[in-house]
């Protein structure tokens, strides 16, 4: 029987939410946890979704990062409460790279959404081309 009161995917979920819209604002958590009076160790444990975000907190959260409270539930519609896998899902280890951020800002300035279009899949082809190049290094190693 899973305890009440530990985390899920839900707040999996709301701690990831929580992490882009930091990251939007180009919030430190260390200066979230600064505005909300608390240690950035306990931010880190909200966004893991380690730790549960109670009401009011996540009322404080959302007025620190300018968010109505339904921002962060936004697209849970699909997930079933239960216990966190412990595994990170693909775009929160992205979302972890300093770079995978930077290159999220510098994307979302491009305002011609053809231009967007042909960024997407100069990356793709990037990620694929690397992706076949690590499979045959693997296979000649």
């Amino acid at each position: 029987m899973q305890n009440q009161r530990s985390a899920n995917s839900v707040d999996y979920h709301v701690g990831t939410r929580l992490r882009l819209r930091r990251l939007e604002l180009g919030m430190s958590q260390e200066r979230l946890a600064e505005k909300l009076g608390i240690t950035f160790q306990q931010i880190q444990k909200y966004e893991r979704g380690t730790n549960r975000i109670g009401a009011s907190r996540l009322h404080d959260i959302s007025l620190a990062l300018q968010v109505p409270i339904s921002y962060f539930f936004e697209g849970a519609d699909g997930i079933k409460p239960g216990p966190v896998s412990g595994v990170e899902s693909p775009l929160s280890e992205a979302l972890n790279d300093s770079a995978t951020v930077r290159l999220l800002r510098a994307f979302s300035l491009i305002e011609d959404a053809s231009v967007r279009q042909k960024a997407v899949t100069v990356i793709e082809a990037i990620a694929s081309a690397s992706g076949s190049e690590a499979v045959a290094e693997k296979a000649t190693s």
